[in-house]
């Protein structure tokens, strides 16, 4: 049987006065309203006997602070692959002392409603809504009651609060440009492309990996060799694209959208005979545990969801302490690009001769 939580009545009973002179000792007002020191004493060593805490909902009811964050996402917590926003988000919360509040929707928005209803009765001083997909979507009409950040969610409508998405954009670029690097020009797009609108609905990632990747190789006079949408980015669709790809033609490059389609892409070079990246180059995003575990193993663009948690937390621990300061959150929390490193491993090579 757990054992029964010690109350202030308890620190109070031992120590032989009112629960409200106990009340005013602990909360450190005793010299204020001239309580002896004897009894301060007194009363501060029965409750670390006891081991009394307190109760940090009703002192944060009282006091309308709550050092508490909530963190509300569709499958974040239950994902390998962006399971680390969390842990981000908890490491930069406690360096500021503050806990986080976890939450899972699966994606039902009304769920989500009444998700984000049970964080408010609980008086968090903030919410965090996540993606585990980098996506587009509507916000809940609620999501403002609070100060707020949107991680990994790019809004369809105009917001003031901030936003924090892993700056693919930029990786896209940077994947482009070490296939050209290594010597290479027969590029080849496997899960988005080769046009700038062939990408999946609302797939913000897909829209600004390609948008990086086509700049890069506009600019080198270059445009892809050939690109397949693929509306689930599976191991079955990368299989798929470039069995197809090789019934024609042996690419130079593949630049695949995500380490799925990567893995896919694998199995059918490996299985018409081709060496990676002897023969085929191949290039991906995420940096999902399969990419170092393939043979060769995947040079990939990794999202960096510790960081992105992390500086999600931090955003809105400082809108929370500019509203307690000045009675306000910021106007206009701006988008913070978190950069995707690349994790440079053997599947990168230069054209076969």
């Amino acid at each position: 049987m757990a054992a029964k939580r010690v109350t202030l009545a308890d620190v109070a009973a031992a120590s032989g006065i009112a629960v409200s002179t106990a009340s005013l000792v602990l909360a450190g007002r005793g010299t204020d309203v001239r309580i002896s020191q004897v009894v301060q004493e007194r009363v501060k060593a029965k409750a670390l006997e006891l081991g009394y805490r307190p109760n940090a909902m009703s002192v944060g009811l009282r006091k309308g602070v709550t050092s508490t964050l909530g963190f509300v996402s569709d499958s974040v917590a239950s994902s390998r692959l962006a399971g680390d926003m969390i842990k981000g988000a908890i490491e930069a919360a406690r360096d500021r002392g503050f806990m986080v509040f976890v939450g899972e929707t699966s994606g039902n928005l009304t769920q989500e409603h009444l998700l984000l209803d049970a964080m408010f009765d609980r008086q968090v001083d903030g919410l965090i809504l996540a993606s585990m997909f980098t996506q587009e979507r509507d916000l809940p009409l609620t999501i403002e009651r609070t100060p707020a950040v949107l991680l990994n969610i790019g809004p369809t409508s105009p917001t003031c609060l901030p936003v924090v998405l892993p700056a693919e954009y930029e990786a896209g670029r940077n994947a482009a440009q070490a296939l050209i690097d290594a010597g290479h020009r027969d590029i080849h797009l496997v899960g988005s492309g080769p046009g700038p609108d062939d990408v999946p609905p609302r797939a913000l990632a897909g829209t600004q990996r390609l948008a990086g990747i086509l700049a890069v190789l506009g600019e080198n006079g270059l445009r892809p060799a050939s690109g397949t949408v693929a509306h689930q980015w599976l191991p079955r669709d990368g299989w798929t694209i470039v069995s197809e790809l090789l019934e024609h033609r042996v690419p130079g490059a593949l630049l695949c959208f995500n380490d799925r389609l990567a893995m896919g892409a694998y199995q059918a070079l490996q299985e018409h005979g081709l060496r990676i990246p002897q023969d085929v180059s191949v290039v991906s995003f995420d940096d999902a545990s399969i990419a170092s575990w393939m043979r060769p193993g995947l040079t990939t663009f990794a999202l960096p969801h510790r960081s992105m948690g992390k500086r999600a937390a931090e955003l809105l621990i400082s809108q929370i302490e500019h509203e307690r300061a000045h009675g306000s959150v910021p106007a206009d929390g701006g988008t913070h690009l978190i950069p995707m490193p690349m994790r440079d491993r053997e599947s990168l090579g230069p054209p076969r001769a």
